[in-house]
């Protein structure tokens, strides 16, 4: 199968969020190493010369070989027909408008900071409450 695209032009979206989402994460991977291998001494067995090579051609050994892997997977018919069927499903979502999420965010707020007052006034009420009947000692 080499190179080629598994039914190419389809799930265009979708695939490629989904490889460039992966190679994001292969790559910090790959930093995430390069920078562990500074641990690496240059000593009697390794030259610093040496050092510098393997530090940076093994994270980019790996992140080749990741990306044809991502690639591979991404291209995989029972992956890549799930990842064109999830993007036929999302043009069918009904998305909300503006307007709406707006109005939804607005009334979370405010039931939030009706909630907060709620209940603080009814902790200050059972603290008073329990103060007053001496349950609670004051602490000093």
């Amino acid at each position: 199968m080499g190179l080629q695209f598994y039914k190419k032009g389809q799930g265009y979206y979708t695939r490629l969020s989904t490889a460039v989402g992966c190679g994001i994460l292969a790559a910090l991977g790959c930093y995430s190493l390069w920078n562990k291998l500074d641990a690496i001494t240059p000593g009697e067995t390794i030259s610093e010369a040496a050092k510098t090579w393997l530090r940076a051609g093994i994270p980019a050994a790996l992140f080749l070989v990741l990306s044809w892997v991502i690639f591979k997977v991404v291209n995989s018919v029972k992956f890549a027909d799930f990842l064109i069927a999830t993007e036929g499903e999302m043009k069918k979502v009904s998305w909300s408008t503006r307007k709406e999420i707006i109005g939804s965010t607005k009334i979370v707020i405010i039931s939030v900071f009706l909630m907060a007052i709620i209940l603080a006034a009814v902790d200050t009420g059972f603290s008073l409450l329990f103060h007053k009947m001496g349950i609670l000692k004051v602490l000093s």
